[in-house]
């Protein structure tokens, strides 16, 4: 691995916390907690999509100091599902929040990847650039994981403002078939809201889009990419060359 293991669990940590803080950023309703290295979107519009509703920590120790004020301001804002990211190794978190009602809803896989070793894309024309608008992104999300339309809209009704959030899109016939963000922290590009729409699966529309948004990144000096895959999409980032860190779990509390 070219990259260390602290300091790739690190980049996920971070990356995952802008993520957060897009969703926070993101509606008209939404807030930001944040107290004691504990990190969380509280989106009331998406009550039912705890996805949206995310918590990152700093430790189990930092979490479990806060995890009562987290609850309560969940609950005073009418989130019914909420989840909390925790690497697989840290069992202390995954044990205090099991014990306080959250149970393991999924388990993507942290990836990361160095830009120097990826190479420039071909010249495949792709239709594609980097000015997608907001509503296209968030339907696209919708429609790729079977949520109800404005689902991802409620969380992200509009760009969260000095963000340094890109919105990439492929289009095919003129309309947009594939989408993903980015976000850079320091120098990683964080790759979130990866998404085709159905009928435009098997083409490696996906795969073309996100290399080029990762030579652009490598353009503007950033040196990494973290991002976390489901099942579905991990061969697609294994072909690009990001390589696996550990699963990472969401424990959801739902009321």
């Amino acid at each position: 691995m070219s990259v260390d293991r602290a300091a790739a669990l690190e980049l996920q940590r971070r990356g995952l916390t802008a993520f957060v803080r897009m969703f926070a950023a993101g509606a008209e309703r939404s807030a930001l907690f944040e107290r004691n290295g504990v990190v969380a979107s509280i989106v009331p519009a998406v009550p039912e999509r705890s996805v949206i509703n995310s918590v990152v920590y700093r430790d189990a120790r930092s979490l479990g100091a806060t995890l009562g004020d987290l609850t309560r301001a969940y609950e005073e804002a009418g989130v019914h599902a909420w989840t909390v990211w925790v690497p697989e190794a840290d069992r202390d978190a995954a044990a205090l929040l099991e014990a306080a009602g959250h149970r393991l809803d999924a388990s993507p896989t942290a990836m990361v990847l160095d830009l120097a070793g990826i190479g420039e894309p071909t010249r495949d024309g792709l239709d594609w650039d980097a000015t997608a608008a907001v509503e296209d992104v968030t339907r696209i999300n919708d429609l790729a994981y079977g949520f109800e339309l404005g689902t991802f809209g409620g969380g992200l009704a509009s760009r969260p403002p000095e963000m340094p959030l890109r919105l990439y899109q492929a289009r095919v016939e003129g309309r947009p078939a594939c989408v993903m963000a980015t976000i850079d922290d320091r120098d990683d590009c964080g790759i979130y809201m990866v998404a085709t729409v159905k009928q435009h699966r098997g083409r490696g529309l996906a795969r073309r889009l996100l290399h080029r948004a990762l030579s652009e990144a490598r353009a503007r000096g950033l040196r990494t990419s973290s991002l976390q895959s489901t099942s579905f999409g991990y061969p697609v980032y294994e072909r690009l060359g990001y390589e696996p860190i550990c699963a990472l779990e969401m424990w959801e509390r739902r009321e």
